[in-house]
């Protein structure tokens, strides 16, 4: 059994009105420490205003969340200190170098940091002296990762990180997600890319039109999913496409 305080967040109740439609109606949930944990469902289910809200970036109608138990509504500032959030659109100053971003970011948060070593641990510090308007879509996201990470979070949210990635880029996203993890951070991410959520969630959490319809692990989720007497044509095959792609283009990113 899961004891309250191996919970990093709690939602309860979360809701969102726009216009009077309600887009997120009374969602509850917990995220353990160390877990990372994907929140699925189609465009429009209520995914990316659930993260804003839980982040303080949007105001909550009703209902509470809480992470590190602190109360996301009375303590906005207290949030945003321990949460890292990289968004779909990152934006960063032009004619600005990576390090000098970085070491301004930190700043913000009254921290110093090696920046070249940590462009180093996302394969970025041949990159060190450039600009961020050079960087490839791939360098992009690893950048805005990292640039989220310079106040050591406690929770990192991530929104759709892979969309628009090749295959090499998205592998080695995956990697450095499993990385992040491994130095304590709790992550909670949004894919539309259901290999994706298999692969690296511990659990998932299933919206459609502003509700939790399921909640597991993608094991157990399947599971249930047979037991309920679904099946299809088998036909597995040893490699996929991508498989092939990566064998003879090589697994190395191309920055």
């Amino acid at each position: 059994m899961v004891k309250k305080n191996d919970n990093i967040l709690v939602v309860d109740g979360l809701t969102k009105a726009y216009d009077n439609k309600t887009v997120v109606k009374g969602i509850s949930f917990s995220v353990k420490k160390g877990e990372i944990f994907g929140i699925l469902g189609p465009n429009g289910a209520g995914k990316t205003t659930t993260l804003e809200m839980i982040e303080s970036i949007r105001e909550i109608d009703s209902g509470n969340a809480t992470i590190s138990g602190i109360d996301v509504r009375k303590h906005p500032q207290q949030i945003k200190e321990i949460i890292g959030v990289q968004p779909q659109s990152p934006a960063f100053m032009d004619k600005v170098k990576l390090t000098e971003q970085l070491e301004q970011l930190a700043s913000a948060y009254g921290q110093r940091v090696n920046a070249k070593g940590l462009l180093d641990e996302v394969n970025l510090g041949e990159k060190a002296g450039s600009y961020v308007e050079s960087l490839s879509g791939g360098q992009k996201q690893r950048f805005s990762i990292v640039a989220s990470l310079v106040h050591k979070p406690k929770v990192f949210f991530m929104d759709e990180p892979t969309t628009g990635l090749d295959p090499q880029a998205r592998r080695n996203l995956w990697e450095l997600v499993e990385d992040i993890r491994s130095k304590g951070v709790t992550v909670i991410l949004t894919t539309h890319y259901m290999e994706e959520a298999e692969l690296l969630c511990d659990r998932v959490a299933i919206m459609d039109n502003g509700q939790i319809i399921a909640l597991d692990s993608p094991k157990n989720l399947i599971q249930q999913l047979l037991k309920r007497g679904f099946k299809k044509k088998q036909h597995v095959e040893q490699a996929n496409l991508e498989d092939v792609f990566i064998d003879l283009t090589g697994k190395e990113l191309r920055d």
